[in-house]
C-alpha cells in the first residue's frame, strides 16, 4: 500500500510549505488540496515544494489540471465538481488522473472514463464529517475486486485500521489529519509508513 498526504487548507502557505518539505520522505504521495486558493498561489506553492526536494511526480494536486500540468506533477485529483474525467483525457493525454468517488457505480464509470486511480470514502468515522455515516468496508472490497486500477481508501484511518484495508485489496491509504493535525508531522507520517509496510509484511506471513 502507499501513503497518500492530504493537505487540509488549513495552513499558511509558509506553513504549508515548511510541513510537506520535512515529511515527503516518509510518503509515497502528496496531494495539494487547498480549495480556496487560487490557481496562482497554489501554482507558487507547488513551485516551492519542488524547489524545496520535493520529486515533481511525488505530487498530485486537486482539481487545478492547468497548474498540474504546467508544473509537470505526478497528477491530479478530481473532485465531484471538478470537469469529468473522459474530458480531463481528452486534453491532458499524460496526466495521471485520481478520481474521488462514493459508490460502487461512481468506481466502475471512473474507470471507463479513463481513471488512472480512485480515492474512496469516507471509510470510518472522521471528526472532519462527523454527522455523515462512514462508508465502511464492504463496498470498498467490492470495488477493489471490481477494478483494475488502484483503490485508495480515505477517510478515519488511523494507524490501526491498515491491515484491515490491506487485506481487502486497497492500494493505498490516504491520511489528512493525523498527518497534517499532529502536533510532530514527520513523527506521524514516519508512523504510518511503518504501519502500511508492517501491514504488507504480516499478509506475505499468512
Amino acid at each position: 500500500m502507499k501513503l497518500h498526504v492530504i493537505t487540509d487548507g488549513k495552513r499558511t502557505a509558509d506553513e504549508l510549505v515548511s510541513i510537506l518539505c520535512s515529511i515527503h520522505s516518509q510518503a509515497d504521495h502528496i496531494h495539494v488540496r487547498e480549495k480556496n486558493r487560487s490557481a496562482k498561489e497554489i501554482y507558487q506553492i507547488v513551485k516551492r515544494l519542488i524547489d524545496g526536494g520535493i520529486p515533481p511526480k511525488k505530487l498530485i494536486i486537486n482539481d487545478r489540471m492547468d497548474v498540474a500540468h504546467s508544473l509537470g506533477v505526478g497528477g491530479v485529483q478530481l473532485a465531484y465538481h471538478s470537469l469529468g474525467v473522459s474530458e480531463v483525457r481528452k486534453s491532458f493525454p499524460d496526466l495521471q488522473i485520481g478520481k474521488s468517488v462514493h459508490s460502487y457505480q461512481e468506481a466502475i464509470q471512473a474507470e471507463q472514463d479513463g481513471a488512472s486511480f480512485l480515492l474512496y470514502g469516507h471509510v470510518y468515522s472522521t471528526m472532519s464529517k462527523e454527522h455523515l455515516k462512514p462508508r465502511g468496508v464492504e463496498e470498498l472490497k467490492a470495488i477493489a475486486s471490481a477494478v483494475s486500477i488502484p483503490v485508495i481508501a480515505i477517510g478515519g484511518i488511523t494507524l490501526e485500521k491498515t491491515s484491515e484495508l490491506k487485506n481487502i485489496g486497497v492500494k493505498g491509504i490516504a491520511v489528512m489529519s493525523g498527518i497534517m493535525s499532529a502536533k510532530d508531522p514527520w513523527k506521524a507520517a514516519t508512523l504510518y509508513q511503518t504501519s502500511r509496510r508492517k501491514a504488507g509484511s504480516d499478509e506475505r506471513k499468512l
